[in-house]
């Protein structure tokens, strides 16, 4: 199998896996407590059933549905432009798995809800979901992927 299409189908995979934990830890977070309420775990760590109409962290005010289209647009794309030009540069699928699937997460709440179901509460920090987590974690290896390229091309 060509490098790229296996790529390609490790990095749809992943995408699948991070949409369906992503949804799955809201339904049971949303079935576990009602929307407003907060149920505290550890002292450091509390469910919190809230949305999120905003873009990140509540900022901003309502997407509206063309905006929802691009970007699901925009993200397969990168998905596929990333997978198809990094072959050559390791592992470049996860991160953008990761990336693509944590946003697709959110659009799915959006499309449905109006809003993202947001549900881990940390002391100073807003609440957010495993979405959340996955595009962060996308876009920190997608850097350090990059760092490490520079490098080599340095040397």
């Amino acid at each position: 199998m060509n490098p790229s299409v296996k790529a390609l189908a490790w990095a749809l995979a992943a995408c699948g896996a991070v949409v369906a934990l992503d949804q799955g830890s809201k339904a049971v977070a949303a079935s576990a407590v009602d929307r407003g309420d907060r149920t505290e775990l550890l002292p450091f760590l509390a469910i919190e059933n809230t949305r999120n109409k905003g873009v990140a962290f509540g900022l901003g005010g309502d997407i509206s549905a063309v905006l929802i289209g691009a970007t699901v647009v925009v993200l397969i794309g990168l998905l596929v432009y990333v997978v198809a030009s990094g072959r050559d540069r390791g592992v470049v699928w996860l991160p953008a798995a990761l990336l693509v699937g944590g946003a697709l997460g959110n659009l799915a709440d959006r499309v449905r809800d109006s809003a993202v179901t947001d549900f881990i509460d940390l002391p100073l920090w807003p609440t957010f979901n495993l979405a959340d987590v996955a595009i962060v974690l996308g876009v920190l290896l997608l850097l350090w992927n990059v760092e490490r390229a520079e490098v080599g091309r340095r040397r």
